[in-house]
């Protein structure tokens, strides 16, 4: 692998320099030009057909390269350009772009299946010039089979973008994107490659080398090149607490100039930031993972053309999201590591002189990096139970049929699989998935490593919030910048920095919002599909007359208010003991708002194993408090109750299923009662624990049942 200086534009070459010079100006106005490095890369692909990786900062015009390639390609009568690409909204400002310049461009993706057979005749036609496909696209199992192979052996030009996702040492590895390796290596010899990234450090710039495989140094340009953001303006305020870090949003957000992004860490956080921001009278809209997606794009043109003063979003909006006059990138809780920070912030200022790039950190922040790396690579014994289930089936399992036999949420079970396939494991078929019977070995090094890596990426962005020295000079270093130097902009090198005083009213409008209790629990209406092959003769709907009603929780885990208070409550080595007075009153509250059909008349606890002490005074409280009868609470079968803790809801049913029982005194309680029942526990995770406890109260006689948590996941 070589770093390379531009080529000497041969005579030969003049005439291809004047047309990308053309392309370009369609494509940026009339003013634009290429830089050096611009043209060294383009004429690696269009002159030489040689494989290229360019590490440049956002902003600096990585697109304009394939898009400029891609019009000499076609010129010389090469097939089409085929971008992977890792999101919608990435895809949508790339075909925006290619249609300026005159670009056909077309997209394979899973919000527009009905247009996937015009766009394959397109092709055929020699009627598109760019595909858009996603890294999960490839393996689909009818695209991998049927159109890939046909594709790729007439593609003129390949390009992976967002490139540091390729690698697991990168800060957004998506395993999905290592199988663009295999697609690399059954390519005709002479079709170009270019993978661009703006976030890669030496070890992920290695590390994609070779799994792009782009490692032979005759045919491989790598171009780096410096990554300070002149516009930007980076600073810090750190806040004492979340009442004070909503309250300095509501009084500065004027300050800031234009509109911009709010990034949060959690979606409660998104939703519950931009609800109160609202509140205050800002044109705000939450944008989430769980965003519908029509009102996602509906948010994303809104901010495209200023029509909010702020997007408060997770990171799911992403990668490429392509405003050159976003004013401000301001987050709420820091990211993980200061390269994924360094991509966020990059998002602001590409087209302005002057951006603000501001960090509220949170005493939380360390909790929910905690959750997320609990999310690794399963050990060991859990992925070979995988394997071999698999490998006995004799057929393809879906991942509800999985789920019953190895104990992993969905997520995490389809992450695990998507690995295994890239390492030839695990395939995924019609149907579901299978077993190879290929040899395979765990490789506990590497994820261990990668386990360290996280954890050293975590402690350089506490390091970040607290150095004296230039911030974005600790970014560029954190990328392995060998420009990096004093940027003379931020809040370090300048000494201006933005105030942490707070007007009294928004302090207590922040407080007030803060402090407002209840969460929504959405009953179980459908049992999970494959329970018989746990022994449990549980399918189809839940019968009306044995469901919960919809339910209240005191707040989500991963809210910034109530949540941190529960968080510490709730914690596994946290003392069992009564809830203070005023998460009390929180309960009551809740209580007290809650819109119920018909007011309950007794009081169930479902005490937790690990808290019983607390849901049983919780229970009393609530009883005498709002004058009802106190029932009980319930047994478990045995002395260990419900056993381990299980992460996904066929294995969490059978296990509360098998192990809950309603003990006599309670049954003769809810037959004086002659109303609803509230049904008292610690917090909610699958919603099964509580789905088969109303259950069965209302086979006990209870015309219905309220289930009350403190705290719910989601």
């Amino acid at each position: 692998m070589v770093s390379s200086v531009p080529p000497e534009t041969a005579p030969s070459d003049t005439g291809m320099r004047e047309a990308a010079e053309r392309h370009l100006r369609a494509l940026a106005g009339d003013s634009a030009r290429l830089r050096e490095d611009q043209w060294a890369a383009i004429h690696a692909l269009a002159a030489e057909l040689r494989r290229a990786l360019v590490v440049q900062r956002t902003g600096w015009g990585k697109s304009a390269v394939y898009f400029v390639a891609t019009a000499l390609r076609r010129a010389q009568g090469a097939g089409p350009t085929v971008i992977i690409s890792p999101l919608l909204a990435l895809m949508r400002n790339q075909i925006a772009a290619a249609e300026r310049a005159g670009i056909r461009a077309h997209t394979i993706n899973s919000a527009n299946t009905a247009e996937w057979e015009e766009t394959y005749a397109r092709i055929s036609a020699g009627e598109v010039d760019v595909l858009l496909v996603s890294p999960e696209r490839l393996n689909n199992p009818d695209f991998r089979d049927r159109v890939l192979p046909e594709l790729a052996a007439g593609a003129g030009l390949v390009v992976v973008d967002e490139a540091h996702c390729v690698s697991d040492w990168g800060h957004d590895f998506r395993p999905d994107y290592r199988r663009i390796r295999t697609l690399l290596r059954e390519l005709p010899r002479g079709v170009p490659v270019l993978a661009t990234t703006a976030t890669a450090n030496e070890r992920v710039t290695r590390d994609v080398a070779e799994q792009l495989e782009i490692g032979d140094d005759s045919r491989t340009l790598v171009l780096r090149g410096a990554l300070d953001r002149e516009s930007l303006r980076l600073a810090v305020a750190d806040l004492p607490d979340s009442t004070a870090r909503w309250g300095w949003l509501a009084q500065n957000l004027d300050r800031l100039p234009g509109s911009g992004i709010i990034y949060t860490l959690t979606v409660a956080a998104a939703t519950g930031t931009a609800g109160f921001l609202a509140e205050r009278g800002y044109a705000v809209r939450a944008y989430t993972g769980q965003t519908d997606p029509e009102e996602r794009q509906r948010a994303e043109d809104d901010l495209l053309n200023n029509r909010v003063k702020a997007l408060v979003a997770t990171s799911a909006l992403g990668m490429g999201f392509d405003k050159p006059d976003l004013g401000f990138v301001v987050h709420l809780g820091a990211p993980q590591s200061p390269i994924a920070y360094y991509q966020q912030v990059g998002r602001a200022g590409r087209g302005m002189e002057r951006a603000e790039a501001i960090l509220l950190p949170g005493r939380e922040d360390r909790e929910i990096w905690a959750y997320f790396t609990g999310l690794a690579f399963p050990p060991e014994e859990t992925v070979r139970r995988t394997l071999d289930v698999l490998a006995e089936a004799g057929g393809p399992m879906s991942l509800p049929r999985l789920e019953t036999r190895v104990d992993l949420g969905r997520a995490r079970l389809e992450q695990m699989l998507k690995v295994l396939d890239v390492d030839g494991a695990a395939r995924r078929v019609r149907g579901g998935w299978t077993a190879t019977g290929e040899p395979w070995s765990y490789d506990s090094e590497r994820y261990a490593a990668v386990t360290a890596a996280r954890e050293r990426e975590q402690q350089a962005m506490l390091d970040y919030i607290a150095t004296d020295g230039c911030r974005m000079e600790f970014l560029r270093r954190q990328l392995d910048d060998p420009e990096a130097a004093p940027c003379g902009r931020c809040d370090r090198c300048t000494g201006r920095e933005w105030g942490t005083e707070l007007a009294p009213e928004q302090r207590e409008a922040a407080a007030a919002h803060l402090d407002r209790p209840g969460v929504t629990i959405a009953p179980r209406k459908q049992w999970p599909t494959g329970m018989a092959a746990l022994g449990v003769d549980l399918s189809g709907t839940i019968p009306a007359g044995l469901r919960a009603e919809e339910g209240r929780a005191l707040a989500r885990l991963t809210d910034i208010g109530w949540g941190t208070v529960l968080r510490r409550i709730l914690a596994e080595d946290a003392t069992d003991e009564p809830v203070s007075d005023r998460v009390f009153q929180g309960v009551v509250d809740v209580l007290a708002a809650w819109p119920w059909r018909e007011r309950p008349v007794g009081v169930v606890a479902l005490p937790s194993l690990t808290r019983p002490r607390m849901i049983a005074d919780l229970a009393s409280r609530l009883a005498r408090a709002g004058r009802l009868a106190p029932i009980g609470a319930f047994g478990y079968l045995t002395p260990e109750g419900a056993g381990p803790r299980r992460h996904n809801s066929a294995q969490r049913l059978a296990s509360v299923q098998r192990s809950l029982i309603v003990p006599d005194q309670v049954a003769s309680g809810l037959a004086g009662v002659g109303g609803p029942v509230l049904l008292v526990d610690d917090h909610t995770d699958t919603g099964w624990t509580l789905t088969v406890a109303a259950g069965l109260l209302r086979e006990a006689g209870a015309p219905a049942v309220l289930p009350f948590t403190l705290a719910c996941r989601s």
